[in-house]
């Protein structure tokens, strides 16, 4: 099935009222071939984090608890995914999230049938060369000896080398709003090692110059109000920044800016002073998303 063509079905099965519960969510979609399940997958891989809402959001959650739900249908979607799906970048997301997620949760469950089907399928080898965990567990071992190390490394040192890597340091505060935008924006599937870069930065900027931080937030909300991406600029880089020595900076700006006023109401503050918190709730009120 083609990109396309999976993104359809994607947003068809997104608009079905079935999935408007969790448990509804999850009975319906237990309900359907192996097949469609990894076309939804693969096809969720490439949708942009600022899409990841609603039906979408309900769907996404299926698949996070798959794995610990029903493991053998979890594998079961794992080897689908590796026979169907020729774009490597989506097929490499089946390792950190959902393979190490079944491999905690049911290891001694799976980890017969694994070797079984890694003996003749090179791919799942491959994926398997991603697999890291505590070197105690009696499992490591047993992956190590299957598992193509190798080859998955030089795949992920390719899919996390940006073809053009930032440099903050050098950017305008402009320009380090679009460039948090974009960078948030992405799928996990298509982000790189510049995210990691963006997020060192962010932290550079709090621990050294606070004020610019708040200047990189107010330049964001200026070119941004998709709400996904709002909750992550409130839930980190805001709620962050926030201290006794920036408090008066966020209420001035507050008291001009009914948008950063409202991004507070994203913001968890429950372990700040008693001070702070009572300088917070005047400025958050009933806004508390």
């Amino acid at each position: 099935m083609a990109p396309a063509d999976k993104t359809g079905l994607l947003e068809t099965v997104a608009a079905a009222p079935e999935l408007r519960t969790p448990d509804r969510t999850e009975a319906f979609l237990d309900s359907l071939p192996v097949s469609e399940l990894a076309s939804m997958w693969c096809a969720l891989q490439r949708v942009s984090r600022r899409d990841q809402a609603g039906s979408i959001w309900a769907i996404k959650l299926y698949f996070d608890h798959l794995p610990h739900r029903l493991p053998q249908a979890a594998l079961d979607l794992v080897l689908e995914v590796l026979k169907t799906e020729a774009d490597k970048p989506t097929v490499m997301q089946l390792n950190d999230k959902f393979l190490l997620a079944l491999l905690c949760a049911h290891g001694p469950d799976v980890i017969a049938r694994i070797e079984r089907e890694a003996a003749h399928n090179d791919r799942l080898r491959w994926l398997l060369g991603g697999v890291h965990g505590d070197p105690d567990d009696p499992l490591m071992p047993r992956i190590a000896r299957i598992a193509d190390s190798e080859a998955w490394q030089a795949d992920h040192l390719a899919q996390r080398t940006p073809r053009e890597p930032l440099d903050c340091a050098s950017m305008s505060v402009t320009e380090l709003a679009h460039a948090w935008v974009e960078q948030y924006s992405k799928s996990e599937r298509d982000q790189d090692d510049n995210l990691f870069t963006i997020m060192d930065f962010e932290r550079d900027l709090r621990e050294d110059d606070p004020d610019g931080m708040i200047d990189l937030i107010l330049e964001i909300l200026n070119i941004e109000s998709n709400p996904v991406l709002l909750a992550l600029l409130a839930a980190g880089p805001l709620e962050d920044v926030i201290s006794s020595g920036t408090i008066d900076r966020i209420e001035h700006e507050a008291r001009i800016n009914q948008r950063f006023r409202d991004l507070l109401g994203g913001v968890w503050y429950y372990r700040a002073s008693d001070e702070l918190k009572t300088r917070l709730d005047a400025l958050v009120g009933e806004s508390r998303w």
